[in-house]
């Protein structure tokens, strides 16, 4: 029975997304142009785009300049709270003026193609991680509301409709304001993120999570986030984002 509804329920969504995309025509998140719902990437804006490969850091997955090195530097002299994490692409020219459109110029449709991707290539790991709940990194109340939403927040519900993991929106909250991370320097960043996430549950069941966001820099955001998810019971958090930076 449960299954026959959530197929019941699925076909649903699809039929709104059918309407909407006749209505609002879905944008490739490289050049912005209108495309098919099924081509989302231009073929020519996929060429741009550099996708990371290996040699990766075998914790936060960020691509290293030594393939003998096992971890980036950033990962060899900090802690991690969270098990392992991936990426989808390097935070360069089109991948960063894209997550700009997406964050500021409310192009929450391209959150949609971010999850196609990152189903299609990551799909297998996550599901061999046995992930019970997709947790979006959230924003500070007042930033969520100058924005109007929460980037992470769109990816994640797209990837977790696409994979059928439950996603849970409102497991993790930021307790404090924090300034912009690329603002700061090391000890500025670790000091910003000091106790910046609380879990709104005292317990939780939850023991495989996998924490998203669009960026990854330094870590010290997920690393915090996912530091208060275990502190409240889970015991593997993994991470994933859209993009990453790469090793100097």
């Amino acid at each position: 029975m449960k299954n026959r509804k959530n197929k019941i329920i699925y076909r649903f969504r699809q039929l709104d997304r059918w309407i909407l995309d006749l209505l609002y025509p879905p944008r490739c998140p490289v050049c912005d142009r209108a495309v098919l719902p099924e081509v989302g990437i231009c073929p020519k804006c996929r060429e741009k785009l550099l996708t990371v490969k290996e040699p990766v850091c075998m914790k936060c997955g960020k691509p290293v300049l030594n393939p003998r090195k096992e971890y980036c530097r950033d990962c060899e002299k900090r802690e991690r709270s969270f098990t392992q994490g991936k990426a989808l692409w390097v935070y360069e020219k089109e991948v960063r003026e894209s997550l700009y459109r997406f964050k500021y110029q409310n192009r929450r449709e391209y959150g949609r193609v971010y999850a196609r991707e990152a189903a299609g290539r990551y799909g297998m790991w996550i599901k061999s991680r046995k992930i019970e709940a997709i947790v979006p990194v959230p924003l500070h109340k007042n930033k969520k509301k100058k924005r109007g939403f929460n980037q992470a927040e769109v990816f994640a519900k797209e990837l977790g409709e696409i994979l059928d993991i439950p996603v849970h929106t409102t497991l993790l909250i930021r307790s404090r304001d924090t300034k912009p991370q690329k603002t700061l320097n090391d000890t500025e960043r670790k000091n910003n993120m000091k106790r910046a996430f609380k879990t709104t549950e005292n317990i939780v069941q939850l023991k495989y999570i996998l924490l998203v966001d669009d960026i990854y820099t330094t870590g010290s955001t997920l690393h915090a986030a996912a530091a208060a998810l275990k502190e409240a019971g889970a015991m593997e958090v993994y991470a994933f984002c859209v993009s990453i930076g790469k090793e100097d």
